[in-house]
């Protein structure tokens, strides 16, 4: 089935719903929700409060007994975008790997806030970048609420009589990104180990791991793929993302080897196909990961470096 990527949400049968949120780019992600008879999860939660209120009203309206009072909530891993608005179900019980929930208090919606009121009159490419791509979110009011309940490696769930597959397969995207496999109904939520149509951010990786992540999506019984940001594919979607990053690897691996530094190979690199995918400069962040993969360091460089150098690469100069 061609599904379309028009805001809202869309039924996928069999009482699993997706919510999608276009263009996909910085902050627009997608959600889920997994019903069965009177019993619901939801996967993730939308970047600011009003965007996930409005999901939760299209939800309760499209099954008013299941998402009247959600039971669970999954966060499948520690970017804002994908957890932000999880004061409006706190009365689930909310489940993310160990990882994940560690990592979510390193940068909670309260520093968004106090970034966001800092740049708002700077007019700096790194202030005008970030604006550009936060500035449609509201992070005032919005509270930390963390998980409250932890796993490593995979955890089954029951939702009414269906089975609900947690699998652990950060470090990937992030330190602890998670699938959310749904067998009965064919179905996967990837969270941000697929972007489809736009280009993915290595913040933790390594490489290998997302690679293989994506492999194993390939290998499920699945048919339709939602993914953490863009729209509704299938398997082949996991496939085309595997491209990606081998390809990135390999680019990044000869011009580390030739000694040029990473932010000059972010700029050098032919992407080819992918050249189209939004947000294409993230190679910058990429690329940075990749070097530091490569001499066996953690990833030094500072994110407002990174930022700037985004910045640079999406055509925001300098005043004047």
């Amino acid at each position: 089935m061609d599904w379309k990527f028009e805001k809202g949400l869309h039924d996928l049968g069999n009482g699993a719903h997706a919510w999608l949120a276009p263009d996909g780019s910085w902050g627009w992600s997608n959600a889920g929700l997994v019903v069965d008879g009177t019993e619901s999860l939801l996967v993730d939660t939308l970047f600011d409060l009003k965007l996930t209120q409005e999901m939760l009203d299209a939800m309760r309206r499209a099954e008013p007994r299941a998402a009247a009072s959600i039971g669970t909530l999954v966060n499948t891993h520690a970017n804002g975008d994908h957890c932000h608005g999880n004061q409006l179900v706190a009365g689930a019980e909310i489940i993310a790997s160990t990882a994940s929930a560690e990592e979510m208090g390193e940068l909670p919606p309260e520093a968004m806030a106090a970034l966001m009121r800092q740049i708002a009159d700077d007019p700096s490419p790194f202030a005008a970048f970030m604006r550009h791509c936060f500035g449609p979110f509201e992070f005032e009011g919005v509270t930390h609420t963390p998980p409250t309940r932890t796993f490593d490696g995979r955890l089954d769930l029951q939702v009414g009589d269906k089975r609900v597959e947690l699998i652990e397969v950060g470090p990937a995207h992030t330190r602890g990104d998670v699938l959310v496999h749904v067998p009965d109904d064919r179905v996967i939520f990837t969270g941000d180990i697929l972007f489809i149509e736009g280009t993915p951010i290595m913040w933790a990786g390594p490489v290998q791991r997302w690679i293989d992540a994506c492999r194993l999506i390939e290998g499920l019984e699945v048919d339709i793929v939602v993914p953490g940001h863009g729209p509704i594919t299938d398997r082949r979607g996991a496939a085309t993302m595997r491209g990606y990053l081998e390809y990135v690897r390999d680019e990044a691996r000869a011009r580390y080897d030739a000694g040029i530094p990473a932010a000059e190979a972010a700029r050098d690199v032919d992407l080819r196909e992918f050249e189209g995918w939004g947000d294409s400069e993230r190679i910058a962040v990429n690329m940075d990961r990749l070097y530091a993969e490569f001499a066996g360091a953690e990833p030094s460089s500072d994110i407002g470096d990174l930022f700037a150098q985004m910045a640079e690469l999406a055509g925001f100069a300098a005043p004047g």
